[in-house]
């Protein structure tokens, strides 16, 4: 098949993107499609998308350009503003609709929070991942907690805050963090008032809505669903502080085992749990739930990725290994289901 893999965009996150998606076009490509690595935002030279899907090009300096215009992003969207440009780059929804599937490498908000997707649909774009609806509820933490709870799913105790809003007396310990934002950008525990006030400011930098939420003293794991199946449960250990960008993204900072040494009555929970709050939003495809383990043995989800990261360091991958399948298996797999829906 001919397959855009769609990558970078305006996120916090555009250079995890960029990374998750240099791995995903390596393994379509050595799964015998004509793949190729297309930023969302910049697009791509007109002379260039003739020859797009047969492109034999170096991911690895493909990628490395890509992160180099990453520091350009905020003027670049400044200027398309002035000039009433729009969001996607040059050539991009001509290739994604001559491509048989786009693969959705995006994380973050103009990615994972449906709006891409809606304009795919429209325009007849086949693409991987769950639909424009549950991508919007799964990327507002906000909404998330909303449809989640209503349906039984456990959840933190939390209040959403808008700028400029009193804020009420909070219990300490909590969670600060951005309403929208992914991969733990802004994230903040605080213990104190003084720490509070530096956490929201930090957190609204970001968005104008944030959320806080009381802290679960415990144990963190995330459960990978596919095709509305949990696969086994990843635990993930900092060695230092919280699973923040960092800890995430830098090898060896986090030990992560998967499956996780826990019982199996707690793991099949998780597992129930992960897989009805992807029924419960209407996430289809793939997607990956965090969850918490209290110290009182209690289960909580914190929130749902619909497009969870590909890198050497992310779960999913993991989590597809412990059932015997490989990354480029996985992949492919992605690519079957999503084109399930279209049938």
């Amino acid at each position: 098949m001919k397959i855009v893999v769609l990558a970078g965009g305006t996120s916090t996150e555009r250079d995890i993107s960029i990374i998750t998606s240099a791995n995903v076009c390596k393994s379509l490509r050595r799964n015998g499609h004509k793949a190729n690595m297309l930023d969302v935002f910049y697009g791509i030279e007109d002379s260039k998308i003739k020859g797009f899907f047969e492109e034999d090009n170096d991911l690895d300096e493909v990628a490395s350009e890509l992160k180099e215009k990453t520091k350009g992003v905020a003027q670049e969207l400044e200027n398309r503003k002035n000039n009433k440009k729009g969001f996607f780059g040059n050539g991009v929804l001509e290739l994604c609709q001559e491509a048989d599937i786009v693969f959705m490498g995006l994380h973050g908000c103009n990615g994972e929070d449906g709006k891409i997707q809606a304009t795919f649909d429209l325009l007849n774009i086949k693409y991987t991942g769950t639909g424009y609806l549950s991508s919007a509820i799964s990327m507002s933490k906000e909404l998330t907690k909303k449809v989640l709870t209503l349906d039984g799913v456990p959840m933190p105790k939390g209040i959403s805050l808008q700028k400029g809003h009193k804020i009420e007396y909070v219990p300490f310990p909590c969670v600060v963090k951005p309403c929208c934002g992914g991969s733990s950008v802004g994230v903040s525990i605080v213990h104190n008032e003084e720490e509070f006030k530096k956490a929201v400011d930090l957190a609204f930098s970001y968005e104008d809505t944030i959320l806080v939420e009381e802290f679960i003293d415990g144990r963190e794991f995330s459960v990978a669903v596919l095709d509305g199946k949990a696969l086994p449960v990843v635990e993930i250990e900092p060695v230092e502080g919280f699973y923040n960008y960092e800890n995430k993204y830098k090898a060896g900072a986090t030990i992560e085992t998967c499956p996780a040494n826990i019982p199996e009555d707690v793991s099949d929970k998780m597992k129930r749990w992960a897989e009805k709050a992807c029924e419960a939003a209407g996430v289809h495809t793939y997607a990956r739930v965090d969850e918490f383990l209290s110290k009182d043995g209690d289960i909580y989800c914190i929130e749902i990725n619909t497009l969870p990261g590909m890198t050497p360091t992310s779960l999913i991958p993991q989590e597809a290994q412990a059932v015997g399948m490989s990354y480029d298996m996985l992949t492919e797999k992605i690519i079957e289901i999503s084109m399930e829906k279209y049938k």
